[in-house]
């Protein structure tokens, strides 16, 4: 696989990709990450402009990818929230595209609605990442989840993975599950019942031979990979119901006692009160790290949509 095949390559959806180009994505972020250690000047990008139109409220993905841009010597424009954008006049995600594809080299989207990644990919030349959009995908997460999984264990394969959470409307755990479909997992899905997963997310997943536990209740003794996801208090009519759920899984140090000896936990994070900040020194946290890990990666996929050797 070279480098030509990415040139002017959307990232809309994980689901796009073979297990090989995931692969090969892992790989050169790693040889990204080894360049972005080493503190060599990097000036890859260099006259490369990247917008970013985020929707929505975001820290992580809008900055992570605004780093990613100038440490590869490229420059970035954009705006963070909505009301600042020609969509309060009433202009479509396609017209604004268009437009933005006059001012920048790339294009990395956050929007609520699902499916407006792929509607403005369609009216672009430029590549278009998807930063987000609403409860579907989130495919560059996924790739920096991934990775550090990867970074974690050496390989993906043999690995025993729980999904604790928010599995009906967190974005970064479907795309996680999609991605999975391509390796020799184990899954374990826990949730409350009214939060469970989407059946076609599990249906795809058995489909293609993918062990996949469902329960309620937070068992993670067996597992090498815990993924935690924030409940979300606005999916809940009933306060008293919601906290009542959102007890029932939080990570305290007392669980410890039932991991895994080499086990780690991960998060897509913002945390608010699922995993405890006791947790947040032990050997068993990877959150802070999986977000650091988020630089290496976005530069090399930045650099591979632009067809940039490195």
């Amino acid at each position: 696989m070279g480098l030509r095949s990415w040139n002017k390559k959307h990232i809309i959806s994980i689901r796009d990709f073979s297990r090989d180009e995931i692969d090969f994505i892992l790989k050169k972020s790693a040889v990204m990450e080894k360049k972005l250690l080493s503190n060599k000047s990097l000036n890859l990008m260099k006259g490369k402009l990247l917008a970013n139109l985020f929707f929505e409220p975001s820290t992580r993905t809008r900055m992570s990818f605004e780093t990613a841009m100038k440490r590869l010597g490229g420059k970035t424009i954009g705006f963070n929230i909505a009301e600042i954008s020609s969509e309060v006049k009433g202009e479509t995600i396609a017209d604004t595209v268009r437009v933005v594809e006059g001012y920048a080299d790339i294009i990395v989207i956050r929007h609520p609605a699902e499916g407006a990644a792929r509607l403005a990919s369609e009216n672009v030349r430029i590549p278009l990442i998807n930063g987000g959009d609403g409860a579907n995908q989130h495919p560059t997460q996924t790739l920096l989840d991934l990775y550090t999984i990867q970074k974690e264990f050496g390989s993906i394969d043999g690995l025993s993975i729980a999904m604790v959470g928010d599995l009906k409307y967190g974005r970064t755990v479907h795309s996680l599950a999609n991605a999975l479909e391509s390796y020799d997992v184990n899954l374990v899905l826990i949730s409350p019942q009214e939060l469970r997963m989407p059946k076609r997310v599990v249906d795809g997943l058995r489909d293609k031979g993918i062990d996949v536990k469902e329960t309620s209740r937070l068992k993670i003794s067996n597992v090498d990979v815990i993924y935690v996801t924030r409940i979300q208090k606005e999916r809940f009519p009933d306060p008293q119901e919601f906290e009542r759920v959102k007890e029932a899984y939080v990570l305290d140090i007392d669980i410890i006692d039932r991991l895994k000896d080499n086990a780690i936990i991960m998060h897509p994070l913002p945390r608010i009160s699922e995993i405890s900040p006791e947790i947040d020194n032990t050997k068993y946290a990877r959150y802070f790290e999986q977000a650091r890990n988020a630089v290496p990666v976005r530069m090399a996929l930045l650099c591979l949509v632009c067809g940039v050797r490195f």
